[in-house]
Parts: structure tokens; sequence; C-alpha cells
């Protein structure tokens, strides 16, 4: 499982090279690519590689349940960035990004098959999980799917959704582990472990007076994790860094507060800059103190319980392991 050479990633379907035509296509809006994701992932590489032709995945940008909803709403576990990394990581030739709008929700299931699989794509190929649907009043069912596949001369393969022994593996699982500090329970949802991106802005350089100075991210308003203290992972520039990050300022300001990260052995100014955080672990929630010293004090044993669970971290898989937030690999 590792990313292709010559990746490509493109936005709508309106130039497609035709090197990438008469593939095999995942189609879905693959909202955190887990690991029921990554079995419509699978399939689809299997097929391509049997027939012998590229390997993509459709998906869609914004997700549609933001676009129906009055203003967004959704904790996005996955932008597009990350969806292209994963994508790439997991061997893909191409993902191609389709602007998703009430136009589009509003084509015919037929039209959509004629006019982007069959014209754009020209797919040999075409896989999606059972709770995939397309077109107006999302007629574009699996069955129908089957149906259009026998009619124009295209493989169709329909994934049942991946049941971990308690209920199917979702994107709002993962929400829901991630929103109550369950890390863990939602890194194994994944399959790797759950990471996002953001600009360092300036912040009120508290830290920095506390001894603790911070990288500072804006996170978006739809931002749905639990507000407490993380192990984490830092990339920058290329570059790997151990860190112990916080969410949440009870002590002080917390209206839309950044997500704060203190690097580990580091002193750079990075304002400006773009860090992708992984999360490793949840060490505790929100806490208020009497006065600073207990802060410090606090903050000290966090940061020493994030060095242990940074150092002791794995990846989760072979694709956790292409991502490269985790040193060793898989098995």
């Amino acid at each position: 499982m590792t990313a292709g050479k010559n990746f490509a990633r493109l936005d709508g379907l309106s130039a497609v090279p035709s090197a990438l035509k008469g593939g095999v296509v995942a189609i879905g809006n693959f909202d955190g690519c887990h690991r029921g994701h990554q079995q419509v992932f699978a399939a689809a590489r299997a097929m391509a590689e049997k027939k012998g032709v590229p390997a993509l995945v459709l998906t869609f940008e914004p997700h549609p349940r933001d676009v129906f909803a009055p203003q967004p709403f959704l904790y996005r576990l996955t932008h597009a960035d990350q969806k292209a990394a994963l994508i790439e990581a997991l061997g893909f030739d191409a993902v191609a990004f389709m602007e998703f709008s009430r136009d589009l929700a509003s084509v015919e299931a037929s039209d959509f098959v004629a006019r982007y699989l069959l014209e754009a794509l020209e797919v040999s190929g075409v896989v999606v999980g059972a709770d995939f649907h397309f077109g107006k009043g999302r007629a574009g069912t699996p069955d129908f799917l089957v149906a259009q596949g026998e009619e124009h001369g295209f493989s169709v393969e329909i994934c049942a959704m991946l049941d971990d022994g308690t209920e199917p593996v979702s994107s709002s699982r993962v929400r829901d582990a991630l929103a109550g500090g369950d890390v863990e329970t939602a890194n194994n949802l994944l399959g790797y472990h759950h990471f996002f991106s953001g600009t360092v802005i300036e912040g009120d350089k508290r830290g920095r007076e506390l001894g603790y100075p911070t990288a500072n991210m804006a996170v978006p308003q739809t931002f749905g994790l639990a507000q407490g203290v993380y192990a984490v992972k830092i990339r920058l520039d290329g570059e790997m860094f151990d860190g112990v990050a916080a969410y949440g300022k009870p002590m002080f300001d917390n209206a839309r507060p950044p997500f704060e990260t203190f690097i580990f052995d580091f002193d750079r100014t990075i304002y400006g800059k773009t860090l992708d955080i992984a999360l490793l672990g949840f060490i505790r929630g929100q806490m208020t103190f009497d006065g600073l010293a207990p802060l410090i004090e606090r903050m000290d044993k966090d940061t020493a319980t994030a060095r242990i669970i940074t150092a002791q971290a794995r990846p989760l898989s072979e694709l956790d392991a292409a991502l490269g937030f985790v040193d060793g690999s898989f098995g």
C-alpha cells in the first residue's frame, strides 16, 4: 500500500486526462476514509488491477449534508486536502472532486451515469458502498447502478457495510467518539491516527508566560473535538515533531478557542505556517485551577504523559504507516 508515483488530483470532470479514462472508480462522500470506506477502496483497486486499468476515487465537496443545511454544521473528519492525502497513500492513481450543489443533486440518476461516468470518465468499473445513492430524489440506488452497468457494459460491485461487531463502521461513530474524547475508538474506526491541518496564528502569548509557548491554530466553527489535552504528532514542512496540545481555555476566554500545540524541543517562529496534527491520545478533559502554580504543575504532568504516549506510538495499519505521522512499519 504505497502512494502512487504520478497521483493526480482533479477538480471536476471537465478535462479528465486520457490516461485516467477507462478506469475503475470508487464513488462516495468518504468523509474520514474510515475502515468501511477502505473496504470500498480495496475492492476498487482489486478490480482495477484485474482489469489492468487505472484506479480512481470520485468524491464530492462540500459535503452534501452541508449544502442542504441553512449553514455548514457538519464536523468534517477530512477536508479535501486530507482526503486526497489518504487516497494517495492508499495507492490510487487519482482522486476527482466534484462540486456538490443543489444543481448537481437535481441531475437525474441516468443523466449522472451518462454525463460523468460514461462520457467524462469512460468507466470500465464502479464500486460503491451499499448505502450510497445519487441523482435526483436519490434514485441512483445500488440496484439502479447494477442495471446501468449491465446496460452500458461496465462492471459494478456493491460493498456491504463493514460491521465491527457492534454496529456498522461510520463517519458518525467517528465524530461521536472524537466529540467524547475517545481518541482510541475513533482511531480504531478510522484505521489510522486522525489528523487535521491549520495555519499558525498569533495568540495571546499566555503560554509563553507559563513556560509553554504554543503554536495556535484557528479551528472552524464546526470543529467537534472534545475540549481537553492531547498527545500529538506534528508535521511542519515535512519534518515530524512530538507535542502536547490543548483545546479549550476554561480559565480564560473560552469562546471559539484555538487549538494550541506545545511542540517538544522546538524554538522557531512559525506564524503563517501550516501544521498537520495527528491525535495519538486523549490525556484529560479541561479543568480549572486555583491559580497559575497548580495549572503549571498539571501542564508539567501532561507533558510527561504526552512524551510517553508519543514515544510508544506505533502505526495502526499499513495506511497509517504510509501517512508518515508515526514511525515504524505495521505488523
